[in-house]
Formats: structure tokens, sequence, C-alpha cells
């Protein structure tokens, strides 16, 4: 005898609107000719998840913010310019604030941490830090499904908190541009509001080493030059760790906390970041899942040992004696 086949969800105008994004849009790109892995695997793996079951739609809301992030990142190309003009770019004021708040004593000369850093750069030092800076998309799809099978509220937090410091960052990028140091250490104080995004030197020679261009071309595609405040690299992994503190066993909560950590340091190291942006990027995390959790609180539990209410007297029929 067969055992009967899992239900499948049921195909409901909601399901099919919150599924057409991340088709739609994919095919539109594909069918331009702009054939990309991470495209295709959305247009065939979004219909598996929302259609195959209860329990597979579960989780393609759970990884749903993430997706839509995407498709808004790719999005930002069509308005790269807007907002962000010379005049309005922070880059040697930020430089500036950082030296003055975090400047180190070098030779006699008051240099930036990340300038600091980088006279003492090493290609086993780039390999650590290209680590968190080359997996945190995955590490962000790793701990949906983990948290997806753990604590659905978790899941519903952490996804929606990475959609919301994605839409503070991207809206900073263009109310408040700000040069990162890479930049700064390239072209100076001058703004150029047509520069291409950079992978930085220490990446640049990790893909040497590694004989695949893979951080060239993941900058490579990259419209915001000027989005250094905040850092949301740095955002994503504390997202990880608040959620996930609970619901990880000691060795994963060591981990998750020194990803973030290497994060941290790998920011300001590989001159993507200054201090400031970093510390912005804790902000936002810590802003938004504590905004989060009061929208997606646990329900109280129901004791069972609690008293009922008696039930209300009734009159006899016909009137009382």
């Amino acid at each position: 005898m067969t055992s009967p086949a899992p239900p499948r969800a049921a195909l409901t105008p909601g399901l099919v609107v919150a599924v057409l994004p991340l088709v739609g849009y994919p095919a539109l790109v594909l069918a331009g000719g702009a054939l990309r892995w991470e495209l295709v695997a959305t247009v065939v793996v979004a219909p598996l998840l929302a259609f195959g079951g209860p329990r597979t739609k579960r989780l393609f809301f759970g990884v749903y913010p993430l997706a839509l992030i995407g498709i808004l990142y790719d999005l930002m190309r069509l308005g790269r310019d807007v907002g962000v003009t010379p005049e309005r770019v922070h880059l040697c004021d930020l430089r500036d604030l950082e030296l003055s708040l975090f400047g180190i004593a070098e030779a006699g000369v008051r240099i930036t941490p990340s300038d600091w850093l980088q006279h003492h750069a090493s290609l086993p030092v780039d390999l650590v830090a290209a680590v968190p800076y080359g997996t945190f998309l995955y590490a962000c799809v790793a701990f949906t499904v983990f948290a997806f099978r753990k604590d659905p509220l978790a899941m519903k937090r952490f996804g929606w908190g990475f959609f919301a410091v994605n839409v503070l960052g991207f809206a900073t990028y263009h109310l408040l541009p700000a040069a990162p140091p890479w930049y700064y250490a390239t072209h100076g104080c001058v703004v150029d509001v047509m520069a291409r995004a950079s992978e930085g030197p220490n990446l640049a020679r990790v893909d040497a080493v590694l004989g695949v261009p893979y951080f060239r071309g993941m900058y490579g595609r990259s419209s915001d030059v000027f989005g250094a405040i905040p850092s949301l690299h740095v955002a994503y992994p504390l997202l990880i760790v608040l959620e996930g503190y609970a619901l990880f066993g000691p060795w994963l909560r060591a981990a998750s906390i020194a990803f973030f950590g290497t994060m941290c340091f790998a920011a300001v190291y590989l001159e993507h970041h200054w201090i400031l942006d970093v510390l912005a990027g804790i902000t936002c995390a810590l802003v938004v899942d504590l905004g989060l959790r009061r929208v997606f609180a646990p329900r109280p539990a129901i004791r069972d040992d609690a008293p009922s209410e008696p039930p209300a007297a009734t009159a006899p029929i016909g009137g009382a004696p």
C-alpha cells in the first residue's frame, strides 16, 4: 500500500502575487541576455518552494525578504546617481572625523586605522578577511533554513530584519553618500560620481591566489560606490548573532560571534569601511532587531493550571421563584 502524497500548498491569489516578482523579474533579465546563475536558481526554486506543500511554503516566506532584497539591489543600478553629486558625497570630511576619533600615530603622522592596517597587510590576513566577505550571503541563507527548523519567529525576525537594514542602508546611500577608504586611497579627495566600484587591493590579491575573479565579479556589479555608511556587511552577521544566540549550542554560538567579529575587522582591513561605518551598521542592526522583537513577539502561553471562569448563572425558565 503506497503512502498518500504530501499535500500541496493552495494556489491562492496572494501566493501567486508573492511568487510573481521572484519569477517575473529574473525572467525579464534572462530574456535580455544576461545569463546569471542566481537568476536561474530563483526562477526554478521559488515556485518549487511556494507550491510544493505547507512546509516548503513556510520556508518560501522565510527566504522571501532575502530574495526581494536581491531584486531591489539589482534594480538600484537604475537610480545609481539619485542624490549623489560631488557636493553631497562625504569623503575627506568623513576621513577627518575618523582621524580625530580613531587616528593612530605612525612615524610622527596621524593615520586612520584602515591606513595602518594596509601598512601591515599580508596575504594570510587577506585570506582570513576574505572568508566573511565571500560567504556572508550563504551564511544568511543557511541561518534562515536553520531558524526555519528551530524557531519560525526567529526566522521571520531575521528575514525581515535583513530586509529592513538593507532598505535603510540603500536609502542612506542616497541621502548621505559616503566614500569608502579604498576610494580615498585611489582618488584622494576628488569625487568622481562615474567611478566604478572596486574590490580593493586585498581582495584582488585573494582573487589572484584563487585564480578566480570571485570578488572582482561581485563588486563589478555593484552600483554603490558611495555607500560606505552604514556597513551592511557588519549588520548581517550581527542579526545572525542576535537571533541565533538562543537557538545555537555553545560551538555555533562561538562561531557566530567569531564570524561577526571577523567581519568587523575585515570591513576596515579591506578598506571597504571606516570604523564609523561599522558602528553605524551595528546600530542599525540593533535598532531593527529590537523593533522586530515587538512585531514578532511570542504569544503568551496559556497555563493549564489557570483557573477557568465559572459559567454564568442563568435564571430558571419562568422567572425567579
